[in-house]
């Protein structure tokens, strides 16, 4: 029994100093959420009432946009009509904002003319030539046709007034918001759905362009395009009444896949993917309110909560310490160890699979050490019982973990569940602390018994710690120290 006691101490010894070791020789740390290394907040409004499927549509595609970007645990979550998107430590805000908020539908328009970016009266109707093209290996160009453009080349079309029905005057923008050239656009001939995925990528010759795949109804709408567009003309790509690219045809045929290339920079060909990978949109949604969450404000946040749980650590610590004498010592190194086997699984779990740590998880975290304390008074209070049965403090150790364990086991089982039901059912930062409560209750069935029963077992059969007069194990469980027998001389 003290053999298999000595070693499953030291598997959790080596199990909590390995991984925290690991931990820090990687350099990593916990992702944190947005109220701890502040971020961005962006509530996005319908503009016209939808059905409750369509809005959920809406936040998994705006989802799908957010975890290409990048962004730990991002929480996207739906208030009555409206769809708040939370971004934690983005690292360009306006770039972040800027993708979630391209909320309108994706269009590819035929190009009918290239106008200057500022109105004038005397706009040319002589197409110009554009700085990208979309080609496919194998494909031969065919005949192009004309079209008829309207009366008024310095109206603009207000992104609100964007109907995929009619023609159109779109600007085009450069990185920093700044029209860089107007279009006449005729009517959208294919929509975004029409495309299966995009990604950025290098070419052979080391410039970024664009691969897109299409669907199989995709294939069929982009080459019926293509040919009525013809070879050598342009079709811009649309979204929220902006254009983001206009490509000149190469080929007129499509077969499932595309490439655009152009003078595109590594941030650009990213962005224009997102575009094309996630354009498509069931409703048009507005950008309410925009908060901008900074990170001193986090910073601030994380060191008042750390300190009020190192606070509460502390005092929890020192009552241990005296009412339980050496077995508080048990209780301490146990809640160190706890301490790095979660900081090692949080900041695992947020390299692997994005989880941030937020205010609410902290908060977890930190009522889940009065689940990870009871443990111990379980057990404890178990050890008097059995002491004061008439046990002595050896025989005790084994049959009161028996006991106990099975009390620390429905106690934890509660919490779990109480997690787990509060994980499903709610949505936002009370997921995160949901979560972290559950995890760290599970981490309290493992410690209990691969730490706390081999540990006290050891600390029960040492006279040193039992029978020491200010700190034993005996004192602190009430117990009588146990005593020579008087020794007796016989007459000669």
């Amino acid at each position: 029994m003290r053999r298999s006691a000595t070693y499953s101490l030291i598997m959790f010894f080596v199990l909590a100093l390995g991984a925290l070791g690991a931990t820090l020789a990687t350099g990593n740390s916990p992702q944190l959420g947005l109220d701890l290394q502040g971020g961005a907040s962006v509530v996005l409004q319908p503009r016209e009432k939808v059905p409750q499927g369509v809005l959920d549509q809406a936040i998994e595609i705006i989802r799908n946009r957010v975890d290409a970007l990048g962004v730990a645990e991002p929480e996207i979550t739906r208030q009555g009509e409206s769809i708040i998107v939370s971004l934690p430590g983005v690292d360009d805000r306006e770039r972040a904002l800027q993708v979630v908020g391209q909320t309108a539908q994706l269009l590819f328009r035929p190009v009918i003319q290239q106008l200057p970016a500022e109105p004038t009266p005397t706009s040319s109707s002589t197409s110009t030539s554009s700085t990208t093209s979309t080609t496919v290996e194998g494909a031969a160009p065919t005949s192009s046709t004309s079209t008829t453009v309207p009366v008024d080349l310095n109206a603009t079309t207000a992104p609100e007034d964007d109907d995929e029905t009619k023609q159109v005057i779109l600007p085009e923008k450069d990185s920093d918001g700044r029209v860089t050239s107007r279009y006449l656009l005729g009517p959208a001939e294919v929509k975004g759905q029409a495309l299966s995925g995009a990604t950025a990528a290098v070419s052979q010759t080391g410039s970024w362009e664009v691969e897109f795949e299409l669907t199989g109804d995709g294939t069929k709408q982009w080459n019926d395009m293509a040919a009525k567009v013809g070879a050598g003309n342009q079709i811009a790509i649309d979204l929220d009444g902006v254009v983001r690219s206009a490509p000149r045809l190469e080929v007129t045929e499509f077969q499932g896949r595309g490439v655009i290339t152009g003078d595109f920079t590594q941030g650009e060909a990213k962005d224009l993917a997102l575009v094309l990978r996630y354009g498509a949109l069931p409703v048009q949604l507005d950008r309410q309110t925009v908060q901008t969450v900074s990170a001193t404000l986090g910073r601030d946040s994380l060191r008042a909560g750390l300190f009020a749980g190192m606070v509460g650590l502390g005092l929890v610590a020192i009552y241990m310490l005296l009412y339980y004498r050496a077995l508080g010592i048990v209780v301490w190194i146990g809640l160190l160890l706890t301490a790095a086997i979660m900081y090692s699984l949080v900041t695992l779990l947020g390299a692997t699979s994005g989880l941030a740590l937020s205010l609410a998880g902290a908060t977890g975290i930190i009522v889940s050490v009065g689940v990870t304390v009871d443990s111990y008074v379980v057990y404890f209070e178990r050890l008097k019982d059995e002491i004061r049965s008439g046990k002595t403090i050896r025989s005790s150790l084994d049959r009161g973990f028996s006991k106990a364990y099975r009390t620390i086991l429905a106690a934890d089982a509660a919490s779990i569940i109480g997690a787990a039901v509060l994980y499903v059912l709610s949505v936002g930062s009370v997921r995160g602390f949901a979560f972290f409560l559950g995890l760290t209750t599970l981490l309290d069935v493992f410690t209990a018994y691969f730490f706390t029963r081999p540990m006290v077992m050891l600390l029960g059969r040492s006279r040193l710690f039992t029978e020491a007069r200010w700190v034993g194990v005996a004192r602190g469980l009430n117990a009588a120290p146990t005593t020579a027998a008087p020794r007796v001389k016989e007459p000669v």
